[in-house]
C-alpha cells in the first residue's frame, strides 16, 4: 500500500496593500518617476515650505526675513522651476492621468486599502486645485515677493481676511499633508523598503505621526495671520528690524 503524500507546506500570506510598481515599457519609468517625484523634491519642498511659514507666529518682519532668505539664494529662479513648479506640473498633471484611469471598488470590497485608494485620490485633486491658485494669486499676481519680501505678510493676511479663502487653506492644508504622509507609505511600499505587511503596518505609524505634525504646523501657520497678535499688519517691513515702510510725502508747491 502507498504511503500517503506529505502535504504540501502551507503558502505565504499575500502581502496586503499597494504591490511594487512592475517593470516594463515607459509605464514603468513614468510611474518610477512620479512616485519619486512625489517625495524628492516635491515632499521636502513641501516640508520646507510648512517650516518657513511657521516663521509667521514671531510675526511680519520674521516672515519677511525668511521670505527674503530664500529668495537671495543663488540660482533661485533655477532652482524654483527646476525642482518646484516643473515637477510639481509632472507630478500632478500624470497623477492626475492615474486617478482618472483607475477605479475604486469602495463600495464592493469596503477594505481599508480601497479607502485609502480613494481618499489619496480625492486628496489629490484636492490638491491640485489648490497649488494652482495659490501659485497664481502669491508668486505671479499682486505685489511681486522676491522684490518685495516685506510684504508677504500682508499679502498673505489679506488673503485669508475672506472667511472662505481661509476655510479652503485649511481644508487644502489636511488634504495636502494627508496626501504626502500616505505617499510616503506609498513610496516605500512600491519600493521595496517595507517588503511585508509588519513592516508596512510599522511605517503606517510613523508616515501618520508625519502627517500629523505637518499638519499642526500648517495650520498654527494660518492662525498667526488670522489671530489677534498680528491684526492689520503693516503693508510693508524691513525684513529683520521690524521697521514699517514709509513712503516719502509728496508736497505740493
Amino acid at each position: 500500500m502507498a504511503a500517503a503524500a506529505p502535504p504540501a507546506p502551507p503558502a505565504a500570506a499575500p502581502l496586503r496593500g499597494v504591490q511594487p510598481i512592475r517593470t516594463g515599457g515607459y509605464s514603468f519609468l513614468l510611474r518610477k518617476l512620479h512616485s519619486l517625484s512625489g517625495i524628492v523634491p516635491i515632499g521636502a519642498f513641501l516640508i520646507e515650505h510648512i517650516l518657513s511659514n511657521f516663521e509667521a507666529l514671531k510675526g511680519p518682519a520674521a516672515y519677511a526675513a525668511q521670505v527674503k532668505f530664500l529668495n537671495s539664494l543663488p540660482l533661485v529662479r533655477v532652482l524654483e522651476w527646476g525642482f518646484i513648479f516643473i515637477p510639481l506640473a509632472y507630478h500632478a498633471l500624470y497623477g492626475v492621468y492615474i486617478a482618472v484611469r483607475g477605479k475604486s471598488n469602495v463600495v464592493y470590497y469596503p477594505w481599508a486599502g480601497n479607502w485609502m485608494y480613494m481618499t489619496q485620490r480625492w486628496t489629490g485633486y484636492i490638491a491640485f486645485a489648490y497649488i494652482i491658485q495659490h501659485v497664481l494669486r502669491q508668486r505671479f499676481l499682486g505685489v511681486s515677493l522676491p522684490e518685495h519680501p516685506g510684504a508677504a505678510f500682508a499679502k498673505v493676511q489679506h488673503e485669508l481676511a475672506n472667511p472662505w479663502m481661509l476655510a479652503v487653506y485649511a481644508i487644502a492644508m489636511i488634504a495636502v499633508c494627508w496626501h504626502f504622509s500616505y505617499g510616503i507609505w506609498l513610496f516605500a511600499a512600491k519600493w521595496g523598503i517595507t517588503p511585508g505587511n509588519v513592516a508596512r503596518k510599522r511605517f503606517a505609524y510613523v508616515c501618520a505621526a508625519i502627517g500629523i505634525l505637518l499638519c499642526g504646523l500648517g495650520l498654527a501657520s494660518l492662525y498667526a495671520f488670522v489671530g489677534p497678535q498680528y491684526q492689520n499688519a503693516p503693508e510693508d517691513v524691513t525684513p529683520s528690524t521690524g521697521m514699517v515702510l514709509v513712503q516719502p510725502a509728496s508736497f505740493q508747491a
